[in-house]
């Protein structure tokens, strides 16, 4: 685990830390690249942590927040040239499923986008099972308040209210011109049935605007209105429509899910944000990190008597 802060380990607010019982994987298309890829979900040791193998390319890559190398509409890790992109939904549900440690396969650039949310990779965990090991959990707590803004957009980590409350308390609001988004707010508990039951399903979207912009930069290659929400102004062009009226703030909040997973534990406190994506979330767990006073690893152990 070279290079994270000191005492930064692997775990969950369980006890002890948890692996998957049996390898499990999908294939698809890539959001962005387009190609198509598969992915394996593996179990892995005590003390793994979530590691990225580039399969074809033999390279592994930490999935931590100091190994982002890019987040321009996406969270990228990277090591040396190798890269690994869009791997925020992943994370979240790896994240909401309580799986600490676990070897990750992808025989390209990015995952395969599945159906845009978080979802399918939940379901693939869940049929694939998880195992307690006998390595003990810990997790970060936030003792001092964080922030990073740009413009009138910001993320905030703040320690937990009441102070001893464990687990991680989330509020995000967005703010979007285009009518079929508009202004949308939500704030929850972050705990596996929240995440299951109000964010999993929360795809990724696009303006219809921006599409051929983006394509044109390499970018959405593999988009399609089976795998992302397009808004054109007031219209949501999905055949189908929104899973859920803010669908749009709770794929935000999911997003924010995967990309604070790269703390490497999880985090004990408050997250709060106002139009934040990838690289506020990226920023701030880099400021965290930064000021040795603002952080403390604790012990898993008291938390899951206490969340009991």
């Amino acid at each position: 685990m070279d290079g994270l802060p000191q005492g930064l380990v692997s775990g969950m607010t369980r006890g002890f830390q948890r692996t998957l019982k049996a390898p499990i994987g999908c294939v698809g298309v890539a959001l962005h690249c387009g190609h198509r890829v598969s992915l394996t979900f593996k179990p892995a040791p005590v003390d793994h942590g979530v590691v990225f193998r580039r399969t074809d390319l033999g390279i592994d890559i930490p999935a931590r927040f100091d190994r982002v190398v890019d987040t321009t509409l996406s969270t990228v890790l990277g090591r040396g040239d190798a890269r690994i992109g869009t791997v925020e939904h992943v994370m979240a549900a790896l994240a909401g499923c309580g799986i600490d440690n676990v070897l990750v396969e992808v025989d390209g650039a990015e995952p395969p986008i599945l159906d845009g949310s978080a979802a399918p990779y939940v379901f693939l965990l869940d049929c694939a099972g998880s195992v307690e090991q006998d390595g003990p959990q810990s997790a970060i707590e936030v003792r001092r308040t964080v922030r990073v803004a740009d413009g009138d957009a910001f993320a905030e980590l703040r320690p937990a209210t009441p102070v001893g409350m464990p687990g991680l308390d989330m509020a995000l609001s967005i703010d979007f011109e285009s009518v079929a988004i508009g202004r949308q707010a939500l704030s929850l508990r972050l705990t596996p049935d929240s995440f299951r039951h109000e964010l999993a399903r929360a795809r990724t979207f696009a303006l219809a605007k921006d599409v051929d912009r983006l394509r044109a930069a390499g970018l959405a290659r593999g988009g399609s209105l089976e795998n992302a929400v397009v808004v054109d102004q007031a219209r949501v062009l999905n055949p189908t429509g929104l899973r859920m009226p803010d669908e749009f703030a709770r794929h935000k909040l999911l997003d924010a899910v995967g990309d604070l997973a790269l703390a490497g534990l999880p985090l004990h406190g408050r997250f709060i944000a106002h139009r934040s994506g990838h690289a506020l979330n990226n920023r701030l767990l880099r400021a965290l990190f930064a000021d040795s006073s603002a952080w403390r690893e604790i012990s898993a152990a008291p938390l899951a008597v206490a969340a009991a």
